[in-house]
């Protein structure tokens, strides 16, 4: 069984950084980790997601140059490094855990996801 915890969420002001973390467990076999966003009334977000394999890296547009995501294999966890933060940014963050082939920004080609964290950049 899949399980993601993630963590690093919080209140920041425009401009600052944080840095969400994804603990994975029973993950082996799987692909892609990724990280997505949700505000209220809205569909959730891609942000970032990384191969497993080779370490490539994706982002949306939106967070290209801004965010960084990266691994530890050695503690099955992902990093979403957040620098510039922007009101905009704001949402809850949350990791999944991809299984197919090929990497997709499509929320539901995501097998398992975390619980989510909070993200609030204030103006």
């Amino acid at each position: 069984q899949v399980q993601l915890v993630e963590s690093g969420g919080g209140l920041v002001q425009a401009g600052g950084s944080l840095r969400l973390s994804c603990a994975a467990s029973g993950r082996s076999g799987s692909t892609f980790m990724g990280w997505f966003r949700q505000t209220p009334g809205k569909e959730r977000e891609f942000v970032a997601a990384l191969r497993w394999s080779s370490s490539n890296t994706y982002y949306a547009d939106s967070v290209k140059g801004r965010f960084t995501i990266s691994k530890d294999n050695a503690k099955n966890t992902v990093y979403l490094q957040m620098n510039s933060l922007k009101p905009e940014d704001t949402a809850v963050y949350y990791c999944a855990v991809r299984f197919g082939m090929g990497v997709t920004t499509i929320a539901s080609g995501y097998n398992y996801w975390g619980q989510g964290t909070q993200v609030t950049v204030s103006s």
